[in-house]
């Protein structure tokens, strides 16, 4: 009883917050600021990947971002980023690809937002260090993709070899298909836990966070599933919307997410009042 008592303070605690932090208006602005960022983002790592020779870069940064979306949002998005990835590009240190960098960094910058407002803590850090800091998260995930590109492009040898060395392991292997998702999952796993951990001002120690993690991608499983079951009897964006449709959906998806998003922040900053409330009590 005493821990329905507790989970039920929490999630009022968090949902209460969430509101009182302008949270759907933060879930907005996060989702335009994502989708704004996206296109600079596979630019500018487009353009560095080709300059290291990472030819297979394009096709492994469309899997990694929208595997894990459903599909009747993933597919149009995707074609058009393909689209954008194939155009030739050789101004690596232009100005168009310190713009592309830059642009990227603000979706980090509205993410460091949300988690503030979410834990509220005060920033303190300088302006500079935080745009550069949400540079590197540019810089690293770029090069994480361009790691991870050349895995997959060895990935077949690898398993080809695999197989014929140890027999035990043939079913296990499955297809590059199952490869390429789980390992977008792990990615977006480790981005929750950088993005909760150096994005905010101030610290928080890792049990802290995984909670709202949890809380995270499970609200992501449960609202793509639901979101996906819902455009594919019930939707009317295409009528709607037009040419659009595409689009809007997609603002939609990344709004429901958002919001999900900083409901974990919320989750977490509600517990840690909770167990702070507590030990003051017991103390």
């Amino acid at each position: 009883m005493r821990r329905i008592v507790a989970v039920k303070r929490v999630l009022y605690d968090a949902f209460g917050h969430f509101n009182d932090d302008d949270g759907w208006a933060m879930a907005s602005h996060l989702a335009i600021s994502a989708l704004m960022a996206l296109f600079p983002f596979l630019i500018f790592a487009t353009t560095l990947a080709s300059f290291l020779g990472a030819q297979a870069f394009a096709d492994t940064a469309v899997h990694l971002i929208f595997d894990t979306w459903p599909a009747q949002i993933a597919d149009p998005i995707a074609q058009e980023v393909v689209s954008v990835l194939t155009v030739q590009r050789s101004d690596l240190l232009t100005f168009g690809f310190v713009a592309a960098a830059y642009f990227a960094s603000n979706g980090i910058e509205a993410v460091r937002t949300s988690l503030n407002r979410a834990y509220r803590v005060t920033e303190t850090r300088s302006l500079l260090f935080r745009r550069l800091q949400s540079i590197l998260f540019v810089l690293v995930a770029t090069i994480g993709i361009v790691v991870i590109s050349f895995l997959l492009v060895f990935a077949p040898l690898i398993a080809n070899f695999a197989e014929t060395r140890v027999v035990w392991i043939r079913p296990y292997m499955g297809t590059i298909t199952l490869w390429r998702f789980i390992i977008a999952s792990l990615v977006i796993v480790l981005c929750l836990f950088a993005v909760h951990i150096w994005l905010p001002s101030g610290k928080r120690r890792l049990r802290r966070i995984v909670p709202g993690i949890a809380f995270t991608l499970v609200g992501w499983l449960i609202g793509s599933t639901l979101f996906a079951a819902y455009l594919g009897r019930f939707s009317s964006y295409v009528t709607t919307y037009a040419g659009l449709a595409s689009i809007m959906v997609a603002i939609v998806f990344l709004y429901m997410i958002s919001a999900v998003f900083i409901l974990g922040g919320e989750f977490n900053a509600a517990i840690s009042r909770f167990l702070d409330s507590r030990a003051r009590v017991a103390g």
